[in-house]
């Protein structure tokens, strides 16, 4: 008899439900001929969202360069632009050998985190997360802490709980503004309590900024690296989501802050990055030209802007509904609404919507899969044209509706 072959334990802890079960059985129901409108990932190319024609264009004609391995940190032109954007953002200090170039940003979050902790070494996550950060910390050996976003301020990170969670243990804190799942975008005045809190404990920030640009109602966002140049941060963002890029695999690290204490770490940053040789070099050539060019994601944004027509109608059809209330995201591509647990006693979000996909073609992702720590959320992607999301939504009506006359909660 063959031994079997088993996942490392390093896995036990380590999910991602945006692409899990649900997912699995939602392509196996296509495959059986079903239609699945599919509210579930921030993958904006399927939705009629495109790459703008010149970065497409600049990778095309960059083709014949690309065939060899970059500098492992990245291409120098990418990389100068990369540091103009800091620059930009006002981020202090931050030089050609203080970016790093990744297969998206994604890549270079679990490889910040494998080049940082120890075993038992602890990570401050949000609560909700995008769980990438929380799989990441767990992979690399380190324990992650959830400190909870306040629905009820606005998904805003509640202080007081970071401050209860730190221990002697604790090495760093990750910060996802604008925030995926929720859409909050935090003011710079509580990002400077964050910045205080790291400084008080010396903790490392990572900042998750990959929706810096997908703002609605005219915000603006400030990168909590500038207003933190004594404390280490690691910014990280990319092409994926401000460019529609997704597929480029192209995301970049930023390191700044006091650098002189953690000259040991940027060098275990740099030995990894050497280990996978260097990102895919076409997607690097799509830098330079969408940092530097024109910023279509502004007209999609603005107040009559696709984006921004799509999130108001969610929200709208979505807070219709009895019993389901959600903070209107300020930024990215999500809702993230909240079902009365009165009206709605859910016991296992995930078999919940399990249900919804079976009986309704739909499919969204439970908010345990972002590792909140209540049955009574999920997540909705906006990206679908209107009458999509409309039907989709109108979809999701229907079977709550019928959840509620099971349940006896129809009053």
């Amino acid at each position: 008899m063959l031994r079997p072959v088993r996942k490392s334990s390093k896995l036990e802890n380590v999910c991602y439900d945006i692409r899990g079960p649900v997912l699995a059985r939602s392509k196996q129901m296509e495959e059986e001929g079903q239609r699945i409108i599919k509210l579930n990932i921030g993958n904006p190319a399927p939705f009629g969202f495109e790459a703008p024609e010149e970065i497409i264009q600049d990778v095309i004609v960059n083709l014949p360069n690309a065939s060899g391995y970059s500098d492992s940190k990245g291409l120098f032109a990418a990389r100068k632009a990369i540091m103009h954007y800091t620059q930009g953002k006002n981020i202090a200090g931050v030089h050609i050998d203080d970016i790093i170039i990744g297969n998206g940003a994604s890549e270079l979050i679990v490889l910040a985190m494998q080049a940082l902790l120890n075993t038992g070494d602890e990570v401050l996550v949000p609560a909700p997360d995008y769980p990438l950060w929380t799989a990441a910390v767990s992979l690399a050996g380190g324990t992650p802490r959830h400190y909870i976003c306040d629905e009820g301020a606005g998904w805003m990170p509640d202080l007081a709980d970071i401050r209860a969670k730190i221990t002697p243990n604790t090495r760093a804190i990750v910060v996802i503004n604008p925030n995926n799942p929720t859409g909050a975008l935090y003011p710079a005045e509580l990002l400077k309590e964050i910045v205080e809190i790291a400084r008080q404990h010396q903790l490392i920030i990572y900042a998750d900024e990959i929706y810096d640009k997908v703002l609605y109602d005219g915000r603006s966002h400030t990168s909590i690296a500038s207003l933190a140049e004594d404390v280490l941060c690691v910014t990280l963002n990319g092409l994926s989501k401000n460019y529609r890029a997704c597929g480029y695999r192209a995301g970049w690290m930023v390191i700044s802050g006091d650098k002189r204490h953690a000259l040991d770490y940027i060098e275990g940053l740099g030995i990894l990055a050497s280990m996978r040789l260097c990102s895919n070099v076409p997607g690097q050539y799509a830098i330079q030209t969408a940092l530097g060019g024109y910023q279509s994601i502004n007209d999609l944004v603005a107040p009559d802007g696709r984006l921004t027509r799509q999130r108001d109608l969610a929200w709208d059809l979505l807070t219709a509904i009895p019993g389901v209330s959600c903070v209107k995201p300020e930024a990215a591509l999500y809702l993230f609404p909240r079902l009365d647990p009165k009206v709605y006693p859910i016991q296992n979000d995930q078999d919940f919507i399990l249900d919804l996909l079976e009986k309704e073609r739909v499919l969204v992702v439970q908010g345990s899969g972002f590792n909140w720590h209540q049955p009574d959320h999920f997540r909705v992607v906006f990206l679908p044209h209107e009458d999509h999301l409309r039907e989709a939504i109108e979809r999701i009506a229907r079977y709550l509706e019928s959840y509620r006359k099971q349940h006896g909660t129809a009053n």
